[in-house]
C-alpha cells in the first residue's frame, strides 16, 4: 500500500484490528485488555461468534480502504491495528524509516472515546512522541461526507424494507457502548455518536417519532455500560405496536463481528423471539462517499497547515 520510495507527507489510518484465525483469538483478546487475564469463558464465547460468522473480515476492508485512499489523495496510506497486524508501533516505525516527515492520523471511528481514539492516539506516539510531525484527527462524527454515506445506505436499504413490509420501519441507530464511567468522566462518545445519528436523520429528512437511539455490543467485564440496549429498544418499539425495525450502526463503518454477529445474528434471533423481523443497512465498507470523506480530512487538513 505505501510505497517504498521516501515521501515527506503521509497518511495513518488507524483501526481495532480483528483476529485472523480462531486460534488467534486468546492473543487478540489480550491486546484487547492491555494484558489483562481474560477469563477462559469469555474466550469461548468469542470464538464461538467467530466461528459462526466464518471470518471477520475487518483487516482486510480496512487495507482496501487505505489503497482506496491513497488511489485518490495520490499520497502514501499507512494502516496500523491497535489490537492486531499490522500494530501500530510496528507501521509507525516504518514510516519513519520510509522517510516520512508529516502525517495526518485518521481513526476509523469517527466518534472520540479515550476508550478507542485516547488509545489509538498513545500508540501512535509512545512513550517519546511519534518520529515524525503528527496531525492527529481526534473526531470527525460530523463530517458533511460520512453523514452523506450512512444516508446512503440508509435510503436504499429502509426504503427496501419498507416496501416488502408495506409498512414505515422504524429506525434504531447504533454504537458501541463503553462504560458509564467514560461518560461521567467527560468523554465526549455519547453526545457525538447521538449527533451523528440526528444528522443522518435529518438527511434523510426522518421525522423524530421515526427513529431512536440505542448502544449496543456492551462489554462481558463488569460494571454499568451505556444504554440503552438494541433490545430493550425493540421490546419498546414491540410494545408500541410495531412488527418490524431497522437498524443502522453509526459507529462502526466496515463489516465486523459486531455487525455480522451482534446484528446479524445476536439481534435477529432476539427480534424473531419478539415476532419482529428484522433488516438493516449495509456497512460503508468500500463507499466512494466514506473514501470522499476521508480524502477531505486530508486536504483541508494539509491546506489549513499551509496558511
Amino acid at each position: 500500500m505505501a510505497s517504498a520510495i521516501p515521501h515527506r507527507v503521509a497518511v495513518l489510518l488507524l483501526a481495532h484490528g480483528t483476529a485472523d484465525s480462531l486460534d488467534d483469538i486468546p492473543d487478540f483478546l489480550c491486546h484487547v485488555t492491555s494484558g489483562r487475564p481474560v477469563p477462559p469463558q469469555v474466550i469461548e464465547e468469542v470464538r464461538h461468534r467467530y466461528s459462526l460468522i466464518g471470518h471477520s473480515p475487518m483487516n482486510e476492508i480496512t487495507a482496501q480502504q487505505g489503497r482506496l485512499l491513497a488511489r485518490e489523495l495520490r499520497l502514501p496510506v499507512y494502516v496500523g491495528m491497535r489490537n492486531w497486524k499490522p500494530f501500530i508501533p510496528d507501521v509507525v516505525r516504518t514510516m519513519a524509516s520510509d522517510g516520512v516527515q508529516r502525517a495526518t492520523a485518521i481513526c476509523l471511528a469517527p466518534q472520540n472515546s479515550r476508550t478507542s481514539v485516547g488509545l489509538y492516539r498513545k500508540a501512535v506516539e509512545g512513550g517519546a512522541g511519534a518520529p515524525f510531525a503528527l496531525d492527529f484527527v481526534d473526531s470527525w462524527h460530523d463530517h458533511p461526507l460520512l453523514i452523506k454515506a450512512f444516508a446512503e445506505k440508509l435510503r436504499a436499504a429502509w426504503t427496501a424494507a419498507c416496501r416488502e413490509t408495506n409498512a414505515t420501519l422504524p429506525i434504531i441507530f447504533t454504537a458501541h457502548s463503553v462504560p458509564q464511567r467514560t461518560i461521567a468522566e467527560g468523554d465526549p462518545y455519547e453526545a457525538q455518536t447521538r449527533e451523528t445519528a440526528a444528522l443522518v436523520a435529518k438527511a434523510c429528512e426522518l421525522p423524530e417519532h421515526g427513529w431512536s437511539f440505542a448502544f449496543q455490543s456492551q462489554g462481558m467485564s463488569g460494571g454499568a455500560w451505556l444504554g440503552p440496549t438494541v433490545e430493550d429498544t425493540i421490546k419498546n418499539l414491540k410494545a408500541e405496536g410495531h412488527s418490524a425495525v431497522f437498524i443502522q450502526p453509526i459507529g462502526f463503518l466496515c463489516d465486523h463481528v459486531e455487525v455480522l454477529y451482534d446484528i446479524d445474528i445476536g439481534f435477529q434471533e432476539f427480534a424473531r423471539n419478539q415476532g419482529m423481523r428484522l433488516w438493516r443497512a449495509g456497512s460503508l465498507n468500500e463507499s466512494p462517499t466514506l473514501i470522499a470523506a476521508l480524502a477531505d480530512i486530508v486536504r483541508t487538513r494539509e491546506r489549513d497547515l499551509r496558511q
